[in-house]
């Protein structure tokens, strides 16, 4: 699964990557938690634009808001077969651009954080999905969820799952309005090349969602 990540990718970097008209610099963020704000690529016209939406998908038909704390994730196996994201995954992709996440090993008791990053130190961008609700009082709430898939050679001894990450030369594909056939979108879903990633130890300090500094990726 994808339960934290990190957000730290200089606007001129974002720019570049998605060739945006716009990039606000963002705050460095080192520890993303569900139902909070964080950058989202999305196509909605003629050009990528970055949005601030919420983590944790609330379709649209939802009565509340009750769904997003329990939709941070979406499992790419069964993506297209599940209400909450039958509709997004044919017309409201995204892409979340991090600079890693987190994963938790488990020995008895005791959860050891790890930091799983590009081992060239580039922006991870993960695939993602995008909903708009609308609340009782007309005001509206743009939400995203990230997919996951089977963890690769590095990942599986810390987690049986991951999240997909896209490869720079798909990400026009992957936002293209034009694919709406969930058949066509198995290939983003294999596992992300080990080689291509790194991981270490990280503090606990990760474990607490109010704390938010560089030093939650600090090696240990």
């Amino acid at each position: 699964m994808c339960g934290r990540f990190v957000t730290n990718i200089p606007a001129d970097v974002l720019k570049k990557i998605f060739n945006l008209v716009e990039a606000p610099q963002l705050e460095p963020r080192f520890n993303v938690a569900p139902t909070q704000l964080s950058a989202v690529i999305r196509n909605l016209g003629d050009s990528n634009r970055l949005d601030l939406l919420k983590w944790g998908l609330v379709p649209g038909w939802s009565k509340d808001l009750s769904f997003g704390s329990h939709l941070i994730n979406a499992r790419s196996e069964t993506v297209a077969e599940k209400p909450a994201f039958r509709h997004a995954i044919k017309y409201r992709r995204c892409i979340v651009p991090t600079s890693g996440f987190y994963e938790w090993s488990h020995t008895g008791t005791k959860k050891q954080p790890y930091y799983i990053r590009m081992a060239d130190h580039s922006p991870m961008c993960l695939a993602g999905l995008w909903e708009s609700w609308k609340a009782p009082d007309g005001s509206e709430l743009d939400t995203f969820t990230i997919l996951t898939t089977a963890a690769n050679k590095l990942v599986a001894p810390i987690h049986d799952r991951m999240p997909v990450i896209l490869h720079p030369d798909t990400f026009s594909l992957w936002l293209s309005h034009n694919m709406h056939d969930p058949e066509q979108l198995q290939p983003f879903y294999q596992p992300f090349p080990s080689e291509q990633l790194q991981t270490f130890k990280v503090p606990d300090l990760v474990n607490n969602p109010r704390f938010d500094s560089p030093a939650c990726i600090a090696q240990v």
